[in-house]
């Protein structure tokens, strides 16, 4: 029995010592024969083939504006009237039947003052009868004499059809008569600042005293933008449907689906070539864009995306100052208070070419280096100006943020001695 037991605990320590060695082996790793292989086709890193990487901090590149085969273009901040850039912009032109966004104006005013409805009826007269031998070869509406038509059909045929006949209409039915419709259509442009500009017709058919600029179309197309909404709605409509007649709207960009262009107007004169007003809205900008005389329509529309997608590419919106905040303060004598606070009436807008804001340089002219009591909240001070590389970009004025009244009697005595001596 004892050599049995025996027998067996030897049994047992041989197959512990081989168990064990098993586990031990398992815990060991199993050398790789292809070890030295896979060292071997391990690729070395790739080396850049440019000695130094781009910094991302490097400023962007602005390249030169395009230039066109056109007559004159202008492309300009919607908010701050900045010019971003031209060619021939203050040139004199024929501006074909863009003079239709001034009799469109007209036409919104009298919409926002009440005096016009759009369910109004205006009778045609032969006058802006569609077949009257003026219209000619000429956009039209197609309305028909004697007819009653809703003023805001009218509107529409002036805006999207470009009816030469719907702009008479209007103006007969307003002024009473063509050149008294002009007469306030001119009044307008001179409030715009439209000094380069002269009326003489309601749809822009070629008259020799019938004229503008580039820069003043961009004028009048910022106006109609800010002052009549409702009005410009209607420039992004694709088409009208009137007497069985359907007629799309010229501006080729509103079909653009790369392009965010809500209007403006087309216009066209053998003698002058194909123009175009276009405004488009992106990331918080709104520019507007003007060409004239393209060679086609093609050109005009593809001449106006081009200007504004190098401003929305290459611009950004720089706003150092808002309405009312307080820019400087400056010594005022013969007064209660001893200072005044100089602001901005508006928020300040200046384009700039992207990345270049620490280059533009702020200055200050003020009328006066020590101001005299009194003063009003409002009153003109001086002007802020922001450079760019010695070059003006813009201007806005400064004014007194609140009223600074005369002091008494020896308050302004004391000044009156200090000013002499300080003159002297």
């Amino acid at each position: 029995m004892l050599k049995i037991l025996r027998a067996a605990a030897l049994m047992l320590a041989v197959c512990g010592s081989a168990i064990g060695f098993a586990v031990q082996a398992a815990d060991e790793a199993i050398p790789d024969p292809f070890a030295a292989l896979k060292q071997q086709a391990q690729p070395a890193p790739a080396q850049s083939p440019f000695a130094q990487p781009v910094d991302p901090n490097t400023p962007i590149v602005i390249p030169q504006p395009p230039v066109f085969d056109a007559q004159a273009w202008v492309l300009m901040d919607y908010a701050s009237g900045q010019v971003l850039f031209e060619h021939n912009a203050h040139e004199k032109i024929w501006p074909a039947s863009l003079t239709k966004m001034m009799t469109s104006y007209v036409i919104g005013m009298e919409f926002k003052a009440g005096r016009l409805h759009e369910d109004d009826e205006v009778i045609i007269s032969k006058d802006a009868w569609s077949k009257n031998q003026n219209f000619a070869d000429s956009s039209k509406m197609f309305i028909e004499v004697g007819k009653a038509i809703k003023v805001g059909d009218l509107n529409r045929g002036i805006i999207i059809q470009s009816g030469n006949d719907a702009c008479v209409a209007m103006a007969l039915h307003l002024a009473g008569s063509q050149q008294g419709f002009v007469s306030v259509m001119n009044s307008y442009a001179k409030q715009m600042g439209m000094t380069g500009t002269h009326f003489s017709n309601v749809h822009g058919l070629f008259d020799e005293n019938n004229y503008s600029t580039a820069y003043d179309i961009a004028l009048l197309s910022r106006r109609l933008i800010a002052d009549l909404p409702n009005e410009y709605a209607i420039y992004k409509e694709k088409e009208f449907t009137f007497n069985g007649i359907k007629q799309y709207n010229r501006n080729r960009l509103l079909w653009d689906e790369t392009m965010n262009v809500d209007g403006i107007k087309t216009g066209h004169l053998s003698a002058v070539g194909y123009n175009l007003a276009a405004s488009a809205q992106e990331g918080g900008m709104r520019l507007i864009a003007i060409v004239i005389g393209a060679k086609s329509e093609g050109q005009r529309a593809d001449f106006c995306k081009q200007m504004l997608t190098y401003g929305f590419r290459f611009f950004e919106n720089y706003q150092p100052f808002t309405a009312g905040k307080t820019i400087l303060t400056r010594e005022v004598r013969m007064g209660q208070e001893d200072t005044v606070d100089l602001t901005v009436p508006q928020d300040v807008n200046v384009m700039i070419p992207r990345g270049s804001q620490n280059r533009v340089k702020i200055n200050y002219r003020l009328k006066q280096a020590v101001f005299t009591a009194p003063l009003k909240a409002g009153d003109n001070l001086g002007v802020i100006e922001f450079r760019l590389d010695d070059k003006l970009l813009a201007s806005y004025p400064l004014t007194a943020k609140q009223d600074v009244t005369e002091g008494g009697f020896f308050s302004r005595l004391w000044d009156k001695i200090y000013l002499f001596f300080i003159q002297e």
